[in-house]
């Protein structure tokens, strides 16, 4: 299995890869496998996509192959009669080794309805969650559906503020998520990578499947004064805080300020229920940033691809810019005399270079097999004559052979089309030189 493929091979929705043009698949993972009768990704060989998922013989009638874009996702819906079940579909295409392929993330929504069946044994509140969960199921992304969910938790259970924490990489906790009800200050800009020993008794509880109740934080006063400071900055006088989970580990927990003092373990009931839901947006909330960043992410160089690229250029500001263009001279003749491996290698090569004079402060790209590009936006001329020069070094120090074009304007001259353009022609320039100074035909 590739190594890019692992990251779905264990997931809990159903995942599968299929080329756009010829409907082949190329990957699925275990959970997918499953579903559909098999064992092995061998199973799929040779197979197409609509002969194993829609049990089809011709491609479906509502595929949306066309219709992808790399870095967006299309949301859609439908019963799939092969498995017998209600699928929430997100589906992407990212570029790679010259191949269109197409990424879906299927989630089986099946049981939607018997949680729905549980949220409406509570009575007073049975409405407006439910509204919740269809609303933020119908938002175009998870970021946005996370937003409506605690916006309609916090005006059902009428409290100040609900708000998501999610454990960061250093063990501090980030508010990454937060509404506030009217005239309530925003507390989250304040509440990023918050010390671990302010939770630390919230997450012993969590680790105990436990939530957290507190009806007056004065009783916390003596227990945790960090904690009661930090509350208390806040205005807050009772909270309520769950655990938020991903495969048995606590990842985090969100929870309501203020809410009404009879309605506060009622509140636990309604959040611990309302967490899978909230688990699973936030799970799909990662996968789809991950594969935002495959899909503009060169995944030989690890740097920026041609998608990223033109997004990049698309949001400049106008301003002072240095473009150099790249072009690795003999990649061709490295892939065929000595094998795509040694190509790589030379491929590597290049891109440190560019990094080690550019990728400190700028943004590279590699925008064809063998084009690298360095956009320096904000810098001065001097600046970027002397990062050029020191390109030029590292790639002789490194023997390493890259035709360079390099030009610079200032925010009141060309466009970065123009720029680029100029770079362009400045770099093919090199590379005649370079093959007139060799003797080597350029064509092998």
């Amino acid at each position: 299995m590739e190594p890019i493929w692992e990251f779905f091979e264990n997931m809990n929705e159903l995942v599968y890869v299929a080329d756009v043009d010829t409907y082949e698949f190329i990957y699925m993972n275990k959970k997918a496998l499953s579903i559909c009768g098999l064992t092995s990704l061998e199973q799929t060989r040779g197979k197409k996509c609509y002969e194993v998922l829609q049990n089809a013989s011709a491609p479906c009638e509502f595929c949306n192959n066309r219709e992808l874009v790399p870095g967006q996702f299309k949301e859609w819906r439908y019963y799939n009669p092969v498995f017998n079940r209600h699928i929430l579909v997100k589906d992407t295409v990212i570029e790679r080794d010259g191949r269109k392929l197409r990424i879906e993330i299927a989630v089986d929504i099946s049981a939607d309805t018997k949680q729905k069946e549980i949220i409406r044994d509570y009575q007073n509140r049975e409405a407006l969650i439910n509204e919740a969960l269809r609303t933020a199921m119908l938002a175009p992304d998870p970021d946005t559906s996370l937003k409506i969910a605690i916006e309609y938790l916090g005006k059902a259970l009428g409290g100040e503020r609900v708000y998501i924490f999610e454990k960061n990489e250093q063990g501090g906790d980030d508010n990454t998520y937060e509404w506030v009800a009217n005239g309530v200050s925003p507390q989250k800009d304040n509440l990023q990578n918050v010390p671990p020993e302010v939770c630390d008794g919230w997450y012993r509880l969590f680790a105990e499947d436990k939530c957290v109740v507190i009806a007056d934080i004065e009783d916390v006063r003596t227990k945790n004064r960090l904690q009661y400071e930090i509350l208390k900055q806040q205005d807050i006088s009772s909270i309520t805080v769950v655990p938020l989970y991903e495969d048995g580990r606590v990842i985090g927990f969100y929870g309501v300020d203020n809410p009404p003092s009879e309605s506060l373990h009622y509140i636990s009931n309604m959040l611990q229920i309302m967490g899978h839901f909230m688990e699973s947006l936030l799970k799909m909330r990662n996968l789809v940033r991950n594969l935002e960043r495959m899909s503009y992410l060169d995944q030989l160089t690890q740097i920026g691809n041609r998608h990223a690229m033109v997004k990049y250029t698309e949001n400049m500001r106008r301003e002072n810019v240095g473009i150099v263009y790249g072009d690795i001279t003999g990649l061709k003749r490295v892939n065929d005399a000595e094998g795509h491996e040694a190509g790589d290698r030379l491929i590597l090569a290049a891109t440190a270079c560019m990094k080690e004079a550019f990728g400190d402060a700028y943004e590279l790209f590699r925008i064809g097999g063998d084009e690298l590009l360095a956009i320096c936006a904000g810098i001065g001329e001097t600046e970027f004559r002397e990062r050029v020069a020191r390109l030029r070094k590292i790639m002789a120090e490194t023997s390493v052979n890259m035709a360079v074009g390099a030009d610079w304007a200032n925010k009141s001259e060309a466009g970065v089309s123009a720029v680029l353009a100029a770079a362009e022609a400045l770099m093919y320039k090199d590379k005649a030189d370079y093959y007139r100074r060799t003797g080597i035909d350029r064509r092998r």
